[in-house]
């Protein structure tokens, strides 16, 4: 007992020295981060970015843009005080060097490159290259920590146009042909699921006084315009990751921009902590993230600010927190065979223009019940007590054996294998896990912090299992925000995101 008693004040306590740095925890707080670098208050950073498809795969490679896996990653040396920080009794380590462990000869690598040490064979498929070249960008930026090393905070970019005719994207897992034309997804024809063109402002020292650290990915999924323009120059796709902090204070800002074009109106883009090992939500192979430690409900708690500059239009989907999972329909976790295991997302939408879909007159855009904090389970069926309106959408998994009627099964495309989806909306019924509780609430013009009771709540929403199988573990590998605009073109959305952390609530002392 007295082991375990050390080992948990120690991963309270235990952050990687940096001046001016505090930890979020004390003697009477009841919590440990389950991330390496909580509230982003880390000088050093490690960052990712990753691109995908429609279908969470590579498929083809941008010409002259390597493998879709970047990452700044660095760590700051150096014996010089900053400016006024005549407090700080670790001064005389601040840093003012930075030391880049990823190289752009790293950032370019892609099919018919050998990966240093990463495999014994030249990888010529290209999703499966990806998945190798993360886990030597990984190894390039791990932090060894306790009780597991941790790699980056990672930015997801997503390109919802799909070729149907192309065979590139399983259907709920399963290889699939050619088929169409299908109006439900957006393609200009051969090659509408490229990856963006990726320009990489390395992070540097900045400012007067050399003590604003800055860097910033950007760029353009449309090949033929200049990825250097910004959002608001022609009718061209863009985005923009900007990270900025000054040196031994305060949290890193994420600053974030996106904008849909003609061409790609279809985009998504996350900050994201995944699993620092194993699957996380959405992929089937290993990969590399920030979360040392894997949430699991109910015993969790995500805290952040967030500053909605601009929406994004009517069809920004914007996520004010979306929480990835994998098991499989009876209740197994998942283990990579695309056929079976099932991706599960939760998502609260707080675009106020986003309509509930679930009614009463449309029950199958609802999960079957409803289950409220004190317990009480209400069925769909119960029109004065089921609350609609705090439902955007539930789809059930493509493969699933006995869907509750009426179902709308989800997406089978959009994933690698099947997926189930519960999106909610700001409404009363979830005030009790601090989540917004009315529309706009959070949304431009409303900068705030965040304290959601994220377990708790994602223990209490309906995922389907098969009838008398075991309760699956809901265990979180990816937990994210960000914004999917879906379908609508030349709309700019813009926000900023700092002092991330997931706290776990289930360690006594």
């Amino acid at each position: 007992m007295g082991e375990r008693r050390a080992l948990v004040l120690f991963l309270v306590t235990a952050r990687l020295v940096a001046c001016g740095e505090v930890g979020l925890a004390t003697p009477s707080v009841d919590y440990v981060s389950a991330v390496g670098d909580p509230g982003m208050r880390r000088d050093a950073l490690r960052l990712a970015l990753e691109s995908w498809n429609q279908c969470n795969e590579v498929g083809e490679e941008t010409q002259h843009m390597g493998s879709p896996r970047y990452a700044d990653c660095f760590d700051v040396y150096g014996a010089s005080p900053a400016p006024n920080e005549k407090d700080c009794s670790l001064c005389s380590l601040l840093p003012y060097v930075l030391v880049h462990r990823v190289t752009e000869e790293d950032n370019n690598l892609g099919v018919g490159n050998q990966i240093p040490g990463g495999h014994p064979d030249m990888i010529s498929e290209v999703d499966a290259y990806a998945a190798v070249k993360e886990l030597y960008l990984g190894a390039k930026c791990q932090v060894e920590d306790v009780p597991n090393p941790w790699h980056f905070w990672m930015i997801m970019l997503k390109n919802g146009n799909m070729d149907t005719f192309a065979s590139m994207c399983p259907k709920n897992g399963q290889k699939a042909g050619p088929f169409g034309p299908d109006s439900s997804f957006p393609c200009f024809g051969k090659g509408c699921m490229n990856h963006p063109v990726v320009h990489h402002d390395y992070t540097t020292l900045q400012g007067p006084d050399l003590t604003t650290l800055r860097g910033r990915f950007f760029g353009t999924w449309d090949l033929d315009s200049d990825a250097r323009l910004s959002a608001d120059n022609g009718n061209s796709s863009f985005f923009s990751v900007t990270w900025e902090k000054q040196l031994g204070k305060g949290s890193w800002v994420f600053h974030h921009v996106l904008r849909t074009s003609s061409k790609y109106p279809w985009l998504m883009l996350y900050l994201r902590s995944d699993a620092s090992s194993g699957l996380s939500g959405g992929y089937h192979y290993p990969t590399r993230g920030m979360s040392k430690i894997i949430p699991e409900s109910p015993n969790f708690i995500v805290k952040f600010t967030l500053n909605v500059i601009k929406g994004g239009g009517p069809g920004s989907q914007f996520y004010l927190l979306d929480i990835g999972s994998c098991w499989k329909n009876d209740g197994r976790p998942c283990d990579g065979d695309v056929t079976s295991d099932i991706t599960r997302y939760s998502e609260m939408i707080i675009n106020p223009d986003t309509p509930a879909w679930c009614r009463s007159d449309s029950l199958g855009a609802c999960p079957p019940y409803h289950t409220f904090p004190n317990g009480t389970i209400v069925h769909r069926n119960d029109t004065a007590r089921f609350p609609y309106s705090a439902y955007h959408l539930y789809c059930s998994p493509g493969n699933a054996r006995f869907p509750e009627a009426p179902s709308a099964p989800c997406d089978p495309y959009s994933n690698p294998q099947p997926q189930e989806i519960l999106q909610i909306l700001p409404h009363p019924v979830w005030s009790d896990y601090g989540y917004p509780t009315a529309r706009g609430q959070g949304w431009v013009g409303q900068p705030r912090t965040w304290k959601l009771d994220v377990g708790r709540l994602s223990q209490s929403l309906y995922f389907y299992q098969d009838p008398g199988s075991p309760p699956a573990k809901r265990r979180w590998t990816s937990v994210d925000l960000g914004t999917e605009i879906f379908k609508q073109s030349g709309q700019v959305a813009e926000w900023t995101v700092s002092d991330f952390d997931i706290l776990l609530t289930n360690v006594r002392r």
